[in-house]
């Protein structure tokens, strides 16, 4: 039987891709959005999820093995951006950026884990993102609520262990896609201290994702990782300079390291 594959966030952007990727190459898919009717050309099913919302994973999770009687990997995809002066985003927009980013991953993968452990077999991926690893200026929030799905991915590999269950990171660069569009975006108020900064740092972010990579390579990245016996820890997939720059953090001293981003930004 071919494996089958849960990708939350299918609908559009990496996770999209994935779902085509793994589906030419005979995998079972299933992907998910909030409004699946919205994806009528989809070319796999689309499942309704709000990964903010308990009763909607579990009614997620079930409707997947009731279909396909297994859940062999999930790719926890779905997340969203959040940008702007720490002290100006307003409370409820980051816990909203955190019920999504982080406690609703960790929710779909409770969810999953009765089922694979009955499996005695099962792979989780957590797509985080290579800014989870640095502390980035006007990006704060998203760092830490991708930050700390890297953490918690680490202590469930070894929670794990007896039940033949992987679980793994992969931290994308900037990649071409709508992620921009779907971001909360802090407004930039004409009598903010932090206006002429963040504008241009903002200008820089969409540009970034604008000249990003093809998300295909994340497709196929994940492709070897699911056909990997023991997947790594954590995976960083994109430009060169982007993954180097995590290396640099281990390497250099935290002022050092923090001088090169605040150089970059113009900070």
């Amino acid at each position: 039987m071919s494996k089958v594959v849960l990708i939350t966030g299918g609908s559009s952007g990496i996770g999209k891709s994935i779902g085509e990727f793994l589906k030419s190459k005979g995998y079972q898919i299933y992907g998910t959005s909030r409004t699946p009717s919205n994806y009528p050309e989809s070319k796999f099913p689309i499942i309704a999820l709000d990964v903010t919302k308990p009763n909607s994973i579990s009614k997620c999770v079930e409707t997947v093995i009731s279909k396909a009687s297994k859940i062999d990997v999930l790719i926890n995809n779905a997340g969203t951006g959040i940008t702007g002066p720490i002290e100006e985003i307003p409370d409820e927009e980051i816990k909203r950026n955190f019920e999504t980013n982080f406690f609703g991953p960790v929710n779909v993968i409770k969810a999953v884990l009765p089922e694979m452990r009955r499996q005695n077999s099962g792979l989780i991926i957590n797509i985080t993102s290579i800014a989870g690893y640095m502390g980035l200026p006007f990006r704060g929030i998203y760092s830490a609520s991708k930050g700390a799905l890297e953490i918690i991915t680490e202590a469930f590999r070894m929670e794990l262990k007896d039940f033949n269950i992987e679980m793994t990171n992969v931290a994308p660069g900037d990649f071409a896609t709508n992620i921009a569009a779907g971001r909360y975006h802090a407004p930039v108020l004409k009598d903010s201290p932090y206006k002429e900064k963040y504008e241009f740092s903002l200008k820089m972010m969409d540009d970034h994702v604008n000249e990003g990579h093809n998300p295909i390579q994340m497709a196929i990245a994940i492709n070897k990782i699911i056909n990997t016996d023991k997947p790594k820890i954590h995976y960083k997939v994109g430009a060169f300079m982007q993954k180097f720059s995590v290396v640099l953090k281990r390497l250099l001293p935290d002022k050092v390291y923090e001088k090169l981003l605040m150089n970059h930004y113009k900070l």
